[in-house]
């Protein structure tokens, strides 16, 4: 594609964005900002969440891995099921009864200050480098395919990426979201449709064709039963498991969509509704990896060096320009569905939790939150710029295991506090959670040593949780059997 072409891409789809932004903050107040007044129609959100779900990790690490790990990954989406369920009815159930803005403010009234400040910090840390990561994807895209030919350094792209993001969302938030993340799901699914489309025109394939070539390539194994490997269907599935649960059920960002919905059914319906098209979409993309592997195969096309990058090559250097075009809306929109709302909820997290901007004077509480707003778009644009430098990893494995590390206290914190009724000494909660991941590494990268070649994979994530909750246990004094009230969290004046 032309610099120009990508140019007047990117100027259109910005601009309706922005245009969309213009009509959700008409008629808006600070509340607006965090809860979008708990006005939003929950399939609207149901759609978005999609979108926000899969991220640009999901766009172009998924159809890569297929090649080293063939369909197991699915192998975790079914265990991503069964965590959404349990998100649904146990998780939201929690968070409409406290009327919360921040869902660690649960925290607070379990532990203490000290717990809620940790899982808050916790959250910023995992979020952040999550969503630069994700957002790490678009802009390199964008850097080859505009940025580069003008000369234009890399940290230019990520500024500008990050500011056209901070412009649609300052005014309404997570009002705004909601509605972009359903223009940003459509262009990516139109997106994944129309490349498995061409590529099958390509190849002169039918649909059942499509079937049998897929069902015969070397890569669309799904399950694996030994229990040795790292993709051993039962530590893959509870690992999707917890990973939905830590990942959605316990992160700001995912959580402050569904707590827009107007009642606590309707964000159910949206969650159930979410995660069953969530399951068929990931699915496709596995399937769009295989296809892409065969037709690389089957027309001479050398391997790019990193898998990430077999999606681009193919889609915008052989299938044709309208190929080219519709794969860079879909990565644009894969990384924005995710970058907008993260930056959001990074916003929402300072705001409430650390600088209580509920007890702040009417008047002072905008100044505040476009402060935090700025701040948190600066460190994103660091993180990205940095990784950039030092990053030679599968973006998608990358992703996985800072969260495995990072969300793990997380877990620990939230199944202790809602399944025991065990006291904490708050103040020694902070060092838990810090010796909890590092345990987890040492463990990790000694455990064919200490357990005759089992090697951990994603269910790291239950390990580090497993140990925050021991850490937690050894901490405790006593049972705490008052209950948890609601109206001391309901006071919330935004």
């Amino acid at each position: 594609m032309s610099p120009l072409l990508v140019f007047c891409i990117v100027v259109i789809y910005f601009g309706v964005l922005i245009f969309i932004s213009y009509l959700t903050s008409r008629n808006t107040d600070d509340r607006t900002f965090f809860n979008g007044n708990r006005r939003s129609p929950w399939f609207i959100v149901a759609f978005g969440m999609i979108g926000a779900t899969l991220s640009g990790v999901t766009f172009i690490s998924v159809p890569g891995m297929v090649k080293a790990s063939s369909f197991s990954y699915f192998q975790m989406i079914l265990g991503n099921f069964v965590g959404f369920w349990i998100i649904a009815f146990v998780l939201l159930p929690l968070y409409y009864k406290h009327n919360i803005l921040s869902i660690y403010e649960y925290l607070q009234k379990r532990f203490g200050q000290s717990s809620h400040k940790t899982g808050s910090l916790f959250f910023l840390i995992s979020q952040m480098m999550g969503s630069s990561l994700r957002l790490f994807l678009v802009a390199g895209v964008l850097q080859l395919a505009f940025f580069d030919a003008m000369g234009i350094p890399f940290w230019v792209c990520v500024l500008v990426t990050i500011l056209l993001i901070w412009v649609y969302t300052f005014r309404a938030g997570i009002k705004t979201v909601i509605w972009t993340d359903t223009i940003q799901t459509a262009a990516m699914l139109i997106s994944l449709i129309v490349t498995i489309f061409l590529i099958k025109d390509a190849m002169n394939l039918s649909f059942s064709g499509v079937v049998s070539t897929v069902y015969q390539a070397p890569f669309s194994k799904i399950f694996v039963w030994d229990w040795q490997s790292g993709n051993f269907f039962v530590k893959e599935f509870l690992a999707g498991v917890f990973i939905a649960i830590a990942m959605t059920g316990l992160d700001q960002n995912m959580m402050q969509k569904n707590l827009t919905c107007k009642s606590l059914r309707e964000s159910q319906k949206n969650m159930i509704t979410s995660c069953s098209i969530y399951c068929f979409v990931c699915l496709f993309f596995l399937v769009l990896g295989c296809m892409l592997y065969v037709y690389m195969g089957e027309m001479g096309i050398a391997m790019p060096k990193s898998a990430d990058d077999v999606f681009p090559v193919v889609a915008m250097h052989h299938l044709g320009l309208f190929a080219g075009v519709v794969f860079f809306i879909g990565i644009i929109a894969a990384a924005f569905s995710s970058a907008d709302s993260s930056l959001t909820a990074l916003t929402t997290v300072v705001c409430v939790d650390f600088l209580d901007i509920e007890k702040r004077e009417h008047s002072k509480q905008k100044k505040i939150r476009l402060s935090v707003h700025i701040l948190m778009s600066f460190i994103m644009f660091l993180v990205i710029v940095v990784f950039r430098i030092l990053s030679d990893k599968s973006v998608v494995t990358a992703v996985f295991v800072i969260a495995g590390y990072t969300y793990g206290p997380l877990l620990g914190l939230f199944v202790f506090g809602m399944f025991t009724k065990f006291r904490v000494r708050d103040k020694a909660v902070p060092i838990v959670a810090v010796l909890s991941p590092i345990l987890t590494y040492i463990i990790n990268i000694n455990s064919e040593k200490l357990f005759w070649g089992y090697k951990f994979g994603f269910e790291l994530l239950i390990l580090n949780a497993l140990i925050t909750i021991i850490g937690l246990l050894l901490l405790s004094k006593g049972r705490d059997d008052s209950p948890i009230k609601n109206n001391s969290l309901e006071k919330n004046n935004i």
